[in-house]
């Protein structure tokens, strides 16, 4: 059963949150990360990459950027631009994107829930990701950026969060890129006790998107554990912060592909490969997106093509009937020979966010093809996690993304 308890945030001012709000550490290059930064100086993102205020050659990982973001962040706490809740609360935080809204909680999950398998994972996670972040939490003394879970939807948990909608907001605003961002205050005791006694009814909890920030903020917590041998359970380091999605808030986007070159096959050639497979269906020059499941769609040399795959390759199996798993297991691999799409150089993703006339433009440029892809969905999720398996990496892209520097779960 889930444990998801309320806590004491660290947050901005409401008239600079809207300034130091920051999408995630990782969809920037360190370049786009200084930019950010010398355009916006309350930006979160100096913290979070606190290599920007060091020489761009100066090493991404040294000890000092992280003593560097750890000095930031006291420093915009001494200036006031963070403040203490100053009480143990759950928030709610609601993102709207293009009309359409996604509403969380906001919350802290702990660590042996995550041990545990009550929050379950789908993705592996890098050893060099995960130093990292476990520096910069450990050394920062605090989680800066919320993980993105999911769960299957609770009737109770949605009244409450509903109710709380109606009330005056903390934070709203948009972004620079156009999303809507804002925040309630769930501060009443009747309240918090509803959620923290229906989060413990349920079985099971989802990563959606942030596993190296989870992995990272676990480490962290075991390695507290061994630096406090009489530790109780109920310190913070025992917990990590987090934003909590009903299932049906969610939509998954596609997270399509592109590919260098044909592996030595002519145009002609290579669609006789893929034909062994697939149904081919040539769809002309406009972008063709999948509309069902086992279908993807296909660029090269100007034209759109329909693959949709053949009875004989489809599977029940949770990750082998993924619609990335048909594309690397009977395309990329055995024709293509790209066979590790974490190493090979002769791929890249194309986050669905972007449309597909970025496909057109990478595979006119520096690529060769392109595959547009139909979405992963919630509940594929759910069924890969529950059964134990892995997906293949780039299974899902998830917007709109969370911000950080909005909720600041400090570890001491």
């Amino acid at each position: 059963m889930a444990t998801i308890r309320p806590f004491n945030s660290l947050r901005p001012r409401e008239d600079v949150a809207s300034r130091v709000a920051a999408l995630p550490y990782d969809v920037y290059n360190r370049q786009e990360a200084l930019e950010e930064v010398l355009k916006e100086p309350l930006t979160f993102l100096k913290i979070d990459r606190a290599e920007t205020q060091f020489n761009k050659d100066f090493n991404a990982y040294d000890a000092k950027v992280y003593e560097k973001a750890r000095d930031s962040l006291r420093d915009m706490i001494d200036e006031g631009m963070l403040i203490k809740e100053g009480q143990y609360c759950y928030y709610v935080y609601e993102l709207t994107m293009d009309g359409r809204s996604q509403t969380g909680l906001v919350g802290c999950a702990a660590i042996d829930d995550y041990l545990d398998d009550v929050i379950k994972k789908h993705e592996k996670t890098r050893e060099d990701k995960e130093i990292d972040r476990i520096n910069h939490v450990d050394v920062c003394n605090a989680q800066t950026g919320p993980i993105f879970l999911a769960y299957r939807s609770q009737k109770i948990i949605n009244e409450v969060v509903e109710g709380i909608k109606k009330e005056t907001s903390l934070y709203d605003f948009v972004a620079p890129d156009g999303v809507r961002h804002t925040v309630w205050k769930i501060d009443k005791t009747s309240d918090i006790e509803i959620i923290f006694k229906e989060f413990k009814t349920i079985q099971s909890i989802y990563i959606a998107d942030g596993h190296h920030r989870t992995a990272s903020a676990v480490k962290v917590g075991l390695k507290r554990r061994e630096e406090n041998p009489g530790y109780t359970g109920k310190e913070e380091f025992n917990y990590f912060l987090s934003v909590l999605f009903p299932h049906d808030q969610l939509m998954i986007l596609d997270y399509n592909r592109v590919v260098k070159d044909l592996n030595g096959y002519s145009k002609d050639q290579f669609i006789i490969e893929v034909a062994k497979a697939f149904l081919v269906e040539e769809m002309g020059e406009g972008p063709y997106k999948p509309i069902e499941k086992a279908t993807l769609g296909m660029y090269l040399e100007g034209v759109w093509y329909k693959l949709k795959a053949k009875d004989e390759i489809c599977s029940t199996d949770p990750v082998e009937g993924l619609d990335v798993a048909l594309l690397q297991n009977h395309i990329l691999t055995p024709i293509l020979n790209i066979k590790d799409i974490r190493t090979d150089k002769r791929i890249d993703f194309v986050g669905g966010i972007r449309g597909l006339k970025e496909l057109e433009k990478r595979a006119n440029s520096d690529m060769k093809l392109a595959f547009s892809m139909f979405p992963t969905s919630i509940n594929e999720l759910f069924r890969v996690s529950d059964a134990g398996q892995l997906m293949p990496p780039k299974s899902t892209w998830f917007e709109p993304k969370l911000r950080s520097g909005l909720f600041i779960h400090e570890l001491s």
